[in-house]
């Protein structure tokens, strides 16, 4: 274990003399948490502990500034978020997958689009008087959800909400079509205007550690492929019986449902018109899932390919058990320019592999 967790105050003092007082509760939590889970905190979470611990602090004195971790897949931003989160005092705070969020938001202003200010009632009734609000897994791939999130940040910002938000983007790496970055531009100066931005770096991918594959119903599940006979026959699938749900008002085919297991095509997932709102709901009523029929998404469409990169964020924040039953291996299955998809692999990584016998 490295000196900096040993003895972090020992250091934070050296190096934060002129910062708040340090929180030593946070401190003390990622302190126990990591010695649990048998691994080292790398420098990059040294330095956000420090700057979460800080804010911490200036929180009380209402001088905060915003947080924007990004780094790759797998270095614990998540895990960080959650351990600020639960460490701040106050009840008016919310922690949101921002997939979650943001699909709630389109729903809202349309809502009230008849009013003069249909941002603001929709902030109302999602946050009410919310002063600390977390984000997880921010991006943002689509121009009209770009325009939006301008006027989000500033409302934000204005009516005083910390923000803590994670991404595996940086800033500048936000809308990476070069048709609308510079349109998305105005976004990313207010975050680097408004947030300290950190990194969260390391060379270990937390994800695949036995502590937090263990504590996961989503590392539970399996990727098979070809998904013959003998292999569907060891699944213990429910029969199938097609059967045509409503969700958010429009229909959605299940191919089985066996009380809260469901089995459903990737085909009726992901090349159809569905959203996340559509994901959320389902997972809220089913704990476990099979998606039957992935092939190569590097022969779909950039909608289906979002879609399926949307669909696994949900399953995987929402903490459901996934079978995907998949025509070839998985390292064969995910391809296509989809920024988001390097996220995915990750986390489809993490499923028991079954291939042919």
């Amino acid at each position: 274990m490295s000196a900096w967790i040993q003895n972090p105050l020992r250091h934070l003092g050296q190096r934060l003399r002129t910062c708040p007082p340090i929180d030593t509760t946070l401190l003390t939590h990622f302190q126990g948490k990591a010695r649990e889970r048998g691994y080292t905190l790398s420098e990059g979470q040294h330095r956000v502990i420090e700057a979460m611990a800080t804010q911490l602090a200036a929180l009380e004195q209402g001088q905060a500034r915003s947080l924007y971790l990004h780094g790759s897949v797998g270095r614990g931003k998540s895990w960080l978020l959650d351990g600020f989160f639960q460490a701040v005092p106050t009840t008016a705070k919310r922690r949101l997958h921002f997939h979650d969020f943001f699909a709630r938001l389109h729903e809202g202003m349309h809502r009230h689009r008849a009013l003069d200010d249909a941002l603001g009632a929709t902030l109302d009734a999602l946050l009410g008087d919310c002063q600390v609000l977390c984000f997880d897994e921010f991006h943002v791939h689509d121009i009209g959800d770009a325009m939006l999130l301008t006027r989000l940040f500033g409302a934000l910002f204005e009516r005083g909400v910390f923000l803590l938000v994670t991404s595996n983007y940086a800033p500048e790496g936000l809308l990476p079509n070069p048709l609308y970055h510079e349109r998305f531009l105005p976004v990313i100066r207010l975050i680097n205007g408004r947030m300290q931005v950190l990194e969260v770096g390391g060379d270990t991918d937390f994800r695949s550690l036995p502590a937090n594959r263990e504590q996961q119903r989503f590392t539970q599940g399996h990727y098979v492929w070809p998904g013959d006979e003998v292999q569907r026959s060891a699944l213990n699938l429910p029969e199938e019986q097609p059967v045509m749900l409503e969700v958010n008002k429009r229909p959605l085919r299940a191919l089985a449902i066996d009380g809260r297991r469901i089995v459903l095509a990737f085909s009726d997932l992901c090349e159809r018109a569905t959203a996340v709102i559509d994901y959320l709901v389902l997972a809220g009523q089913y704990d476990e899932w099979i998606i039957d029929g992935l092939d190569d998404l590097a022969e779909c469409s950039l909608a289906a390919q979002q879609r399926f990169a949307n669909l696994v964020d949900v399953l995987y924040d929402q903490d459901r058990q996934v079978t995907v039953i998949g025509k070839r291996p998985l390292e064969q299955s995910l391809g296509g320019p989809l920024a988001d998809l390097m996220r995915t692999r990750s986390r489809l990584g993490q499923l028991h592999q079954i291939g042919p016998t």
